[in-house]
């Protein structure tokens, strides 16, 4: 088992029966390829179960901390949870970019920090952690690194929403999201956008396409009005 991965092991604090799985979970398609591994060893299957798994999880979870909210105030705040930015940033705190096995090409063009893959790791890892040890491990790590803040990670998804309402409520003035950069290929855009009140810069954000850079931006701008609140 390379060193690497037992540091992973340490990480997510639980210890693989068939390290065999979580090293799948960390092979892109792309080193699948570049190493004429068999497709069905890339981290793909994986990440189908744990997307399931995942959603149980939540879905259980949410069931019991909120005993008064209706289904569609569930299903909205599970999505918040769930959404790609969200698991992208579980996945960065748990540091998967220094593991995740890219092709040379996938690596070079910024592959290990997209949010999408990141995304795709963090679900793959939860279905390694099932199919290894069973519901209760794959349900302590996503309480563990997904479910332990969720005030803030709702308060992500409606990013826009929330500050158009607190610029609004503390009459700021107005409010504009500025596109600062665009960069890159079609297929591999990357945006950069700044928050704005009153020509002010409150944030920045970036992403694969402008409504993502937008969100983030926005999420930034809520936490710098929060803290000059405080």
């Amino acid at each position: 088992m390379p060193t690497d991965f037992s540091k992973v092991m340490e990480i997510i604090e639980y210890r693989f029966q068939n390290p065999a799985l979580l090293k799948q979970a960390f092979t892109h398609s792309s080193y699948a390829n570049e190493r004429k591994i068999n497709r069905i060893e890339d981290y793909e299957r994986l990440e189908f179960l744990g997307d399931a798994v995942l959603e149980m999880i939540t879905s259980h979870a949410l069931l019991q901390k909120y005993p008064k909210k209706h289904e569609g105030e569930l299903s909205k705040l599970r999505s918040s949870l769930v959404c790609e930015y969200c698991l992208a940033q579980c996945a960065r705190d748990l540091h998967y970019p220094d593991f995740v096995l890219l092709s040379k090409g996938e690596r070079q063009t910024g592959g290990a920090n997209r949010d999408s893959l990141l995304c795709d790791l963090f679900e793959a890892v939860l279905g390694a952690i099932y199919l290894d040890g069973g519901l209760q491990p794959a349900t302590e790590y996503v309480e563990k690194f997904l479910l332990s803040d969720i005030e803030n990670k709702r308060l992500f998804y409606d990013a826009k929403t929330n500050l158009q309402e607190l610029v609004q409520k503390q009459e700021l003035g107005e409010l504009s999201y500025v596109l600062l950069d665009e960069q890159g290929p079609d297929h591999n855009k990357h945006f950069i956008v700044q928050v704005e009140i009153n020509g002010k810069p409150y944030g920045t954000g970036d992403g694969q396409n402008r409504k993502n850079a937008e969100q983030k931006a926005a999420y930034a701008a809520i936490l710098a009005l929060k803290t000059k609140e405080g």
